[in-house]
């Protein structure tokens, strides 16, 4: 399915395509050993440049690709978040990236959320899963956060053929979990 310059927006945040201008800030988060770790590890500013055209390459032969994630009140680039189905990929993935200066600050539960909506709504996709490090705590605290549950191992690549664990739900599972969450912010707001 092709879909054209998709934007979405949340309370806090813009989820756009990538533009020349999130380049910056891409190379920062791979100049970042530690923050780059879970999704292959740093990179000099060359392959960096390489590895960002993947996303707006996806987008214009796929349809669809990570999104850039923006902070509305900054303007600031932050990561980047969605679907993600390389050629010979193990499913149909939300994946996500987030410089190190923004973790903690329910960024990326805001972004994936909305990155999960789009790919059951708009894509039509039936399940989402994400490839996770086995030793990466803060995104599998992430995963369960958006309701996905742990489905096993898997090899990143025949290159590196690091292992992962992963975690993945099922359009109906979110549907589910979507409702849940909605009626315990009910909850919460007809408490206060």
């Amino acid at each position: 399915m092709k879909v054209r310059t998709p934007r979405i927006e949340t309370g806090r945040l813009l989820l756009r395509l990538p533009e020349r201008a999130d380049f910056e800030g891409y190379a920062a988060f791979f100049a970042d050993e530690e923050a780059a770790r879970g999704v292959g590890g740093a990179l000099p500013r060359g392959l960096a440049w390489r590895r960002f055209l993947q996303m707006p390459g996806a987008w214009a032969i796929q349809g669809f690709g990570m999104f850039s994630i923006i902070e509305k009140s900054t303007g600031t680039w932050l990561g980047q978040a969605g679907p993600w189905q390389p050629d010979g990929h193990n499913g149909t993935e939300v994946g996500w990236m987030l410089l190190r200066a923004h973790w903690g600050r329910g960024f990326a539960t805001e972004a994936v959320t909305a990155a999960i909506d789009f790919s059951f709504a708009t894509l039509g996709w039936s399940e989402v899963i994400h490839n996770i490090l086995p030793d990466n705590a803060a995104s599998i605290a992430l995963a369960e956060r958006v309701g996905s549950t742990f489905r096993g191992s898997a090899r990143r690549s025949p290159n590196d053929g690091a292992e992962l664990g992963v975690w993945g739900q099922t359009s109906g599972q979110w549907r589910t979990f979507a409702a849940q969450r909605s009626a315990a912010r009910g909850t919460t707001r007809a408490e206060r």
